[in-house]
């Protein structure tokens, strides 16, 4: 496989990753109960706002590159790094907080190997996203783990 179609396969991996985080993130933002009520509904709001934002542009990306971004439920569901989780009974505020860093950790992950690809496929620019990205996420990432102490 070719250093740009291996790109465009994981840019199309991260669109589904963050078809499946947005809803995971409004699940919380929705179902969040307790002291810190406020504080982490808007977080949670703040966070799926984000998501949405790289989602779109990571889509955009991939068209531009040649690619075709999934567009369906059921190919985020198959395609994704973090899986959904069904709220069936009540979650506590820091498992919420640690459930969205343990996808975090995925993401990441995940940015790291597109930084690799994309110095591969010399995509320069696929490349800055990754890495202006992964450093907001690392600092989402510290801020939530200070709320947790």
């Amino acid at each position: 496989m070719t250093a740009n179609l291996e790109l465009q396969k994981h840019l199309n991996n991260l669109v589904a990753t963050h078809g499946v985080l947005f809803t995971k993130l409004h699940q919380h933002h929705w179902f969040v109960k307790g002291p810190n009520f406020f504080v982490l509904h808007e977080k949670f709001e703040e966070l799926y706002d984000e998501i949405n934002e790289h989602f779109d542009e990571f889509a955009e990306r991939l068209l531009t590159i040649g690619g075709e971004p999934f567009s369906t439920l059921q190919e985020f569901l198959d395609n994704s790094s973090v899986s959904e989780k069904a709220y069936t009974k009540e979650v506590k505020q820091a498992d919420m907080v640690k459930s969205v860093l343990e996808d975090f950790r995925i993401l990441v992950a995940d940015l790291a190997t597109g930084i690799k690809l994309a110095g591969e496929a010399e995509d320069d620019i696929t490349e800055d996203m990754f890495i202006g990205y992964k450093t907001e996420i690392e600092k989402n990432m510290w801020m939530l783990e200070a709320y947790l102490g």
